[in-house]
């Protein structure tokens, strides 16, 4: 008798503590429990100690963090008929743990899913440049559509950022040959707006020389001055007489 007692006893204890073990869940802070009584949705549990109705209960653990998630690189048809090949990465958390369980069945899958579709939808009513050029403008749109089908199902969308933009080998080579026209023609210009600002300046030196001739003979002598400065041979100028004839007219105007 005492044998088979010991060994109801033990099996006694060993369904007690499984039971119990079944009973109580432990919920993390960044966890949460969404518990189902006999098929029925009894709502969010935890963080902390959650003691549940063995066989009756049961939970579903759901967690709160920021959940960062890569889209697969989209072929794209953009609106100037260019094909390009576009990823990005989506950054979202759940909000409500009791919609992601009860209104999807894989809230991951369906968020990634959405991303893709809403990734070609917009990305493709652009055009290439717009594409390249105004990132930003469409990370928001991206962000706005995509948390809003994705709302009902309580997450939240923080962030989407476009990665790479991939495009065609033929494209890339017309984009270059485009950016060294563009550099050739800056070059143009900025070498046209030179020759004009130094034609100006001549144009003012050449009214100065007309209205004081002996402006130009100094200008000789300066010339003279440098000449003797960078060669060390000698060098003989002819000094024609008009040269002297406008010091000459200047020293007999000034008053005895």
């Amino acid at each position: 008798m005492i044998g088979p007692t010991l060994t109801l006893i033990a099996f006694l204890v060993v369904l007690g503590i499984a039971v119990l073990a079944s009973a109580i869940r432990i919920a993390r802070e960044y966890e949460r429990l969404v518990v189902f009584r006999l098929g029925r949705l009894i709502g969010d549990k935890g963080p902390g100690l959650v003691l549940l109705i063995p066989i009756v209960d049961r939970a579903v653990r759901v967690g709160l963090r920021t959940v960062t998630m890569d889209v697969p690189p989209q072929d794209i048809i953009t609106k100037d008929n260019v094909t390009v090949k576009v990823n990005a990465v989506i950054y979202f958390r759940v909000i409500s743990a009791s919609a992601a369980v009860v209104q999807v069945e894989d809230f991951l899958f369906a968020t990634s899913q959405i991303a893709q579709t809403t990734l070609r939808s917009i990305l493709g009513q652009q055009e290439l440049d717009e594409l390249l050029s105004e990132r930003e403008k469409l990370n928001q749109a991206l962000q706005q559509v995509i948390d809003r089908h994705t709302e009902p199902w309580g997450i939240k969308v923080s962030t989407v950022e476009v990665k790479n933009v991939d495009l065609p080998q033929e494209m890339q080579r017309a984009i270059a040959r485009q950016a060294e026209a563009e550099r050739e023609r800056r070059a143009k210009v900025i070498n046209a707006e030179g020759e004009f600002q130094a034609a100006a300046r001549l144009a003012e030196a050449a009214a100065v020389i007309a209205r004081e001739p002996i402006a130009l003979q100094l200008r000789y002598l300066q010339t003279l001055a440098e000449i003797a400065t960078e060669n060390n041979s000698t060098t003989i100028f002819p000094v024609p007489v008009d040269f002297l004839a406008a010091f000459m007219g200047a020293a007999q105007k000034r008053p005895g």
